[in-house]
């Protein structure tokens, strides 16, 4: 038996888990789940043969190594902080690994050392980032095998909820970290480049410079710019395309209406706000809001945003129960940004019933023979139900299908990396389709930018 370690059974490991128990007959596998909860590790594994769970202290260095040593590959689902000493143990020990986070500066300085072992350091192959760059990575190559120049690159993936359960009026629920939705777009300027001329976005306009799409059957989308789109030149070797722009994608309204709590300040997570243990949501809105000795905070409230009462963006701020002096943060010492997540949690927790929604949109302008052309490429998958989310779904399945292909020798380049090369994400995408994660491409002529499309 090939043993897998798979350190972190939260709830992106529900499918990569099943995906690998599913395999581990023919395969050959058995999977030792680590969590430091023995009773979800153990949950994920479903009584099955071939799983075994313990309980995994990642700060226990003994153990780390132990389980490590034991292993013929090793999947870190933790956050991404917590990669590098599972990393370093790995070259110790001489194991493969694969993770879904982006690639540390730490991580990335471990290269030679990875190499010079020869072993492959699979990072970047969950959703965002991985299928975004395995599914563009296909587009692009297909385009160049033609003799193509890529003009324009544009890129979008959000978690949303699924139709049928989207029943509120922000049209969005938690599909994933509460806390990085309420910090999006913060810690840095959104850069990218639009028709050759380079472009700069303040957090507090982000939200306020959106670009419009449809994507067919599930209608109408928009997009604001994650935080560095320029780095993406030299990863995908862009150097010479005239748009480069990548994004979040929300239903329509969602970021104008979000940047409601932007302009207040509810999203600053800089400072701790006194007595936030016994504060109601109401005195958290009247935080923000300035004195007045006769005016409610509803009237003051709409007075700062310059929102009538019978305005829609006054409604989605009424459904939240913003207003409500009998609930009580209850948090002790906390920031605007996490008083701000407690109160939508209310709100937007996926109930059991519901379901969830990834959506993918990938726009490639290129020329080829002095023709100009466009693709624009769309992947929408729903989740099953609370367990297998299509959030699950999208960030597990192509880390299983990639520890697979590690383990069996099908990909075989050594070093720190991501899914880039035709030798990863081919089989990967190919076998993707088999779970509903299927890109439809549609060709037409070469739109280019059109400035109709971004809200002022």
């Amino acid at each position: 038996m090939r043993n897998i370690l798979i350190i972190g059974a939260g709830r992106s490991a529900s499918s990569l888990i099943e995906y690998l128990l599913n395999k581990s007959e023919a395969e050959q596998l058995h999977l030792t789940i680590g969590d430091l909860s023995l009773e979800l590790a153990q949950r994920k594994t479903k009584e099955h043969k071939n799983a075994t769970a313990i309980a995994f202290d990642i700060f226990n260095e003994q153990q780390r190594q132990t389980e490590i040593s034991k292993a013929d590959i090793v999947i870190s689902m933790l956050p991404a902080h917590l990669h590098f000493e599972v990393a370093k143990d790995c070259i110790t020990f001489k194991k493969h690994m694969v993770t879904a986070s982006y690639i540390s500066p730490a991580m990335q300085e471990l290269d030679t050392l990875v190499k010079e072992n020869n072993l492959v350091f699979m990072n970047e192959i969950g959703l965002d980032p991985g299928i975004d760059h395995m599914s563009a990575m296909k587009i692009i190559d297909d385009i160049r095998d033609k003799g193509g120049k890529i003009l324009l690159f544009e890129s979008f993936c959000g978690g949303l909820v699924a139709p049928e359960s989207d029943n509120n009026l922000w049209n969005y629920k938690f599909t994933w970290n509460p806390r990085n939705v309420v910090l999006a777009g913060q810690g840095g300027t959104a850069k990218f480049i639009q028709e050759g001329t380079y472009k700069y976005i303040p957090y507090n306009k982000l939200f306020r410079r959106t670009e419009f799409m449809e994507v067919e059957r599930y209608g109408r989308f928009e997009g604001y710019a994650n935080r560095d789109s320029l780095k993406y030149r030299s990863v995908y070797g862009l150097e010479d395309a005239l748009t480069l722009y990548r994004g979040t994608l929300r239903r329509v309204g969602f970021s104008k209406s979000w940047n409601m709590f932007v302009q207040l300040g509810m999203t600053d997570d800089s400072y701790i706000m006194e007595h936030s243990d016994t504060m109601s949501y109401r005195e958290f809105i009247n935080s923000f809001l300035p004195y007045h000795p006769t005016d409610s905070v509803e009237l003051k409230l709409r007075h700062m945003l310059n929102i009538d009462q019978d305005d829609s963006q006054w409604d989605k701020l009424v459904e939240l129960d913003l207003f409500n002096a009998n609930k009580i943060v209850g948090l002790h010492n906390a920031t605007p940004a996490q008083i701000l997540e407690k109160i939508l949690s209310d709100s937007w927790t996926l109930s059991p019933e519901d379901k969830d929604m990834i959506v993918m949109y990938h726009k490639i302008g290129y020329e080829i023979e002095g023709k100009k052309n466009q693709v624009d490429a769309t992947m929408v998958c729903i989740g099953d139900d609370q367990t297998y989310t299509a959030m699950a779904k999208t960030v597990g399945l192509p880390v299983a299908i990639a520890t697979l292909q590690i383990l069996n020798g099908n990909i075989t380049t050594p070093g720190v990396q991501m899914p880039l090369k035709r030798e990863v994400y081919a089989p990967i995408l190919k076998e993707l389709e088999e779970f509903g994660v299927v890109f439809y491409e549609k060709q037409g002529s070469y739109m280019g930018y059109n400035p109709n499309n971004v809200a002022s």
